[in-house]
């Protein structure tokens, strides 16, 4: 799963380089950034998460009991009535397109907001594919084909990229941006198609089922509603954070754009990885109560480690070598020296929760694990009205008052959902603590990796600083090279597990006879 993750968010950077470089932080960037915004909520919505929360559970403890011909009937209703369902609410939405765009971004006006609709309209078919690929995901997921579904995302950033390459000379930024948009739409037909040959291979044959006489398929809409409740509070905090930039001055926008991208990498590799990758896991633990709780807390600390071990200096890096990063990946074209500075503002602010927000999704697991899914919503509800109070606050008066250009309250914006997420996070170890026993990280084992970052990332700032920036892609390289080597062998000095058992695994591999 690392790896397909790997690959499509490295396909994703490439993708976001392209559009550094033919739109940069302009008035279109923001526009095309909106657009896929918005239909990629119910994407979310509807796709990996609420069926992670209600499919694979059940799916999966079908399949661990040996009921496999129960387990193909539950995914062929479950994607009947996610197709369905999909269908309606693409239709819905390219039709309340306008609607949308007045309630996601407030702040367009003219050209902007116009062109913004005519990209929505494009996008949301594509959206709609895109879900029904999610279902596919968590078939694959539960039968442990892990690589196959996220690496799938590689060709839909490759035919947005196709598109660009093949339009982006002498064209209007706008009019590329709407090609943009048909190349998003292309490749979630390729997403979705790339993935159903391996499903029916593992006995799904393709037809249209609805049925609710199944308590298995009770159960999965049971649990869908919360489950897409949460996922819905998650993006209305997104959303939230559109509205907020759209009232700041042009390129905002782009730049949380930007900022996430980057920001979504350790996310996405290490916490929805090793989380995504424990769920059907934990969802076949059987035994007494007392069996699966120690079982289901010995996973959870273990992963916990894991994860830790690459978000710690993941943090430091954003934090302490953040324009390093953002030269080596956008600033080419139109992307300038001070859009990369800009960016880096964003990204630095953003680090405050991405500890909280990585292990917050191992928690989140064990709780649709145990068939909870209404405690992480209920979290998820506070930490989204929380964000919105502060983000408001800290984006508008705060720097008013502190005489602070408008366009810096961007930063002051992700500061606020990294301070909510750690409140999220502790509701959640507590909770899930009462019910299985005492889980988390050893403070002693956090502080060594803290110590191994820090320490990696001051010799690299000096390096950095030494080198100077007249070519962005190449000091970026060295920079970001030299930290994750220091920051490996300070980990091994420190007699961290996961760095000691990659340094014997390598060792191992270096000394195998050809």
């Amino acid at each position: 799963m690392g790896s397909g993750i790997l690959l499509s968010r490295l396909t994703g950077l490439v993708r976001e380089r392209f559009f550094a470089y033919y739109f940069g932080n302009s008035a279109a960037a923001d526009a095309l950034k909106a657009a896929l915004k918005i239909p990629n909520f119910l994407q979310n919505l509807f796709g990996e998460g609420a069926l992670s929360a209600s499919f694979i559970p059940v799916y999966a403890k079908l399949l661990a009991s040996g009921e496999e011909e129960e387990a193909r009937r539950v995914a062929r209703i479950a994607g009947s009535i996610l197709a369905l369902t999909m269908a309606i609410l693409v239709l819905v939405g390219v039709i309340a397109t306008p609607l949308l765009i007045d309630l996601v971004a407030p702040g367009f006006k003219g050209i902007k907001r116009d062109f913004t609709i005519r990209m929505v309209k494009i996008l949301f078919p594509g959206i709609g594919i895109l879900v029904l690929s999610a279902w596919c995901l968590g078939i694959l997921n539960s039968h442990r084909r892990f690589f196959l579904p996220y690496a799938a995302a590689v060709l839909w950033n490759l035919a947005i990229i196709g598109a660009l390459i093949g339009f982006g000379a002498g064209m209007q930024s706008y009019q590329l941006a709407e090609i943009a948009a048909w190349g998003a739409v292309a490749g979630s037909i390729l997403q979705f198609a790339v993935q159903l040959p391996s499903v029916v291979r593992l006995g799904n044959r393709i037809h249209f089922q609805i049925e609710t006489a199944s308590s298995n398929v009770r159960t999965i809409i049971r649990n869908f509603v919360p489950g897409m409740a949460s996922r819905g509070v998650n993006q209305l905090s997104s959303y939230i954070d559109t509205i907020l930039a759209g009232f700041l001055p042009d390129g905002a926008l782009a730049a949380l754009a930007y900022a996430q991208t980057i920001y979504l990498i350790p996310v996405s590799l290490f916490g929805m990885s090793v989380s995504n990758a424990e769920l059907p896991e934990m969802a076949s633990e059987s035994g007494s109560e007392v069996t699966v709780a120690a079982a289901l807390c010995e996973r959870l600390n273990r992963a916990m480690q894991r994860v830790a071990f690459f978000i710690v200096p993941s943090a430091v890096a954003f934090l302490a070598l953040g324009d390093s990063i953002v030269g080596l990946l956008y600033q080419t074209g139109r992307f300038m020296r001070s859009d990369a500075l800009y960016v880096w503002a964003v990204l630095a602010g953003s680090t405050v929760g991405l500890l909280a927000s990585t292990l917050g999704r191992l928690y989140t697991s064990a709780f649709w694990a145990l068939r909870d899914t209404r405690s992480p919503f209920r979290f998820a509800c506070l930490r989204v009205v929380l964000t919105a109070g502060l983000g408001w606050l800290l984006a508008f008066p705060v720097p008013s008052w502190l005489g602070i250009p408008r366009h810096m309250g961007l930063v002051g914006l992700t500061i606020s959902a990294g301070a909510a997420g750690w409140i999220e996070f502790t509701l959640l170890r507590c909770t899930l603590n009462r019910k299985l026993g005492k889980t988390g990280l050893h403070v002693s084992y956090i502080a060594k990796l803290w110590i191994a970052a820090l320490v990696a990332a001051g010799l690299a700032f000096v390096l950095k600083l030494r080198i100077g920036i007249s070519t962005p892609w190449l000091s970026g390289a060295l920079v970001l090279l030299v930290y994750g080597l220091l920051y490996f062998c300070g980990a091994t000095a420190l007699r961290i597990p996961e760095a000691l058992n990659w340094t014997k695994a390598i060792s191992s591999r270096l000394s195998r006879p050809d």
